[in-house]
C-alpha cells in the first residue's frame, strides 16, 4: 500500500510536469495531475503517526 501511495505521487508529478511542458498548456491534464499528486501526498501523510509528547508538563524541579 505504501508503494501505491508513492506511485500516485510520482504519477501526479509526472502528469503535471508533462501538461505544463508543452507550448499549449493542457489545463485539464494539469488539473488531473495536481489532483493525483495531492491525493498521493494526502495518503502518505495519513500514514505518518502524529508526534505527541507523553509529558505535556515539565515535571522537573530545579
Amino acid at each position: 500500500m505504501k508503494c501505491f501511495n508513492y506511485f500516485l505521487t510520482l504519477l501526479g508529478a509526472i502528469i503535471a510536469l508533462y501538461a505544463n511542458n508543452s507550448k499549449t498548456q493542457n489545463v485539464y491534464l494539469l488539473i488531473i495531475g495536481i489532483i493525483v499528486l495531492m491525493l498521493g501526498i494526502y495518503r502518505i501523510s495519513a500514514t505518518i503517526p502524529s508526534k505527541k509528547n507523553n509529558n505535556e508538563f515539565d515535571n522537573t524541579t530545579d
